[in-house]
């Protein structure tokens, strides 16, 4: 199972998963742990509760791993199956861990937005060119002729009835 204490001993792989090196991880977990009890009030105080706070299940990951659950889903962005693989949760339930630890990690650490919510469809060549002004690209657009069945009957099958040359390799039917 995945978790802090046995990932901050390998930092090379702790800076890839996470995009943080060991100690700026540690700075930022202490900024989000100040800020977590007040955050967890103010979260469970909304809406209405049949239960008061403190009440229900607790979470199965602490606070650090939920944080670096969050860091590594951001950095590498792996589905929650395989999330919850490496850190031995049901898919849900790392959804869950993400989408609630989510708005204060944010108020921590900036996360970028998802590309696919900022981006637009590229619909003409002067469009991509405005975003890739040194792109250059060489396409050859030459038709290649395909070898077709000797056999006539054969031959027919692949024949789509447009008016166009048919290669025949070698055939005299």
């Amino acid at each position: 199972m995945l978790n802090y204490s046995e990932l901050r001993k390998k930092p090379k792989l702790f800076r890839s998963f996470t995009g943080l090196q060991v100690s700026e991880f540690d700075t930022v977990y202490a900024i989000l742990k100040k800020k977590h009890k007040r955050y967890e009030t103010k979260r469970l105080s909304k809406g209405e509760r049949i239960n008061s706070i403190g009440q229900g299940r607790k979470f199965k990951l602490e606070l650090i791993n939920q944080f670096l659950l969050v860091l590594i889903y951001y950095r590498m962005y792996i589905s929650y199956s395989f999330a919850g693989f490496l850190v031995n949760l049901d898919q849900s339930n790392v959804q869950r861990n993400i989408k609630y630890l989510e708005p204060l990690v944010k108020k921590c650490v900036p996360i970028p937005e998802r590309v696919y919510k900022q981006s637009k469809k590229i619909t003409t060549p002067e469009e991509l060119l405005e975003y890739f002004p040194d792109m250059k690209a060489i396409i050859d657009a030459t038709e290649q002729e395909i070898q077709r069945p000797k056999h006539k009957r054969r031959r027919k099958n692949h024949y789509s009835g447009k008016k166009k040359s048919i290669c025949l390799a070698n055939s005299k039917d």
